[in-house]
């Protein structure tokens, strides 16, 4: 592994704000892209799904546990494993107690789905300590519905919204796999007047760019569910003092 290489304080500061710009302009489009999520359309979840639960079966609305929104992540585990996946289980490793509690100040609740039966959930979740909500979606269509069991005997085989031709086209080999398998993915849903909606889905690289709870309610279809909002009394000068983080 290379070093970087040694320069001078003027020099170092020169490059560092030609970095600065490309990485406010990357903020930038950040923010717009959040926008044009926040505004993707929505669809009416008509099957009703089961699963099974810590409290016994539950259905989708369920999960959301009263709040408005639910993000779910696909974690694979393969009903025939006795294991998690490790990339899946690294992950829930460094969810914490402070990072579900923003969730639900934003009205978002989170929890986990996968194949395989409920036992094996919750004795891999005891074995890592985890308690984290997860359910397991075993005998049901969900997980081919939302694209994370591969199986080209169920549904077309797709995976990150490509068919098996253009993952080819690309250079991907997931299809050569044994089917059915797994793969990684999230899903954020929206509850109306008791009706349960899917806003948005993520898969393959897309999972690896987190940065905590705003991350993930930059997801979701209320965002993070925050305005300015001027205190009382402020002069002129102070308000026109207001933080852009993005300039």
């Amino acid at each position: 592994m290379s070093l970087p290489k040694i320069t001078t304080q003027e020099e170092w500061l020169a490059a560092r704000k030609g970095l600065l710009a490309k990485e406010k302009e990357l903020t930038r489009q950040r923010d717009a892209l959040n926008a044009e999520r926040r505004n993707l359309p929505m669809v009416a979840v008509e099957k009703d799904y089961t699963f099974d639960g810590p409290v016994g079966q539950v259905h989708l609305i369920d999960m959301f546990v009263g709040r408005a929104q639910l993000i779910v992540y696909h974690f694979m585990f393969e009903p025939e494993w006795e294991d998690g996946c490790p990339s899946c289980t690294a992950g829930t490793d460094e969810l914490s107690a402070g990072f579900f509690e923003h969730l639900h100040t934003r009205d978002t609740s989170y929890a986990m789905v996968s194949r395989a039966p409920l036992a094996k959930l919750e004795r891999w979740a005891a074995k890592k300590g985890w308690d984290v909500p997860w359910y397991s979606s075993f005998g049901t269509d969900f997980n081919h519905d939302f694209g994370v069991t591969i199986d080209e005997s169920v549904t077309l085989g797709q995976y990150n919204f490509r068919s098996r031709a253009e993952s080819e086209a690309r250079g991907s080999d997931i299809f050569e796999a044994d089917q059915p398998f797994e793969m990684p993915g999230r899903s954020c849903f929206l509850q109306v007047e008791g009706r349960v909606f899917h806003t948005y889905s993520q898969y393959a690289r897309g999972l690896e760019s987190t940065g905590g709870s705003y991350y993930f309610l930059d997801l979701t279809a209320l965002g993070r569910q925050e305005e300015w909002e001027e205190p009382k009394g402020r002069s002129e000068s102070a308000r026109s003092a207001r933080p852009d983080f993005a300039s």
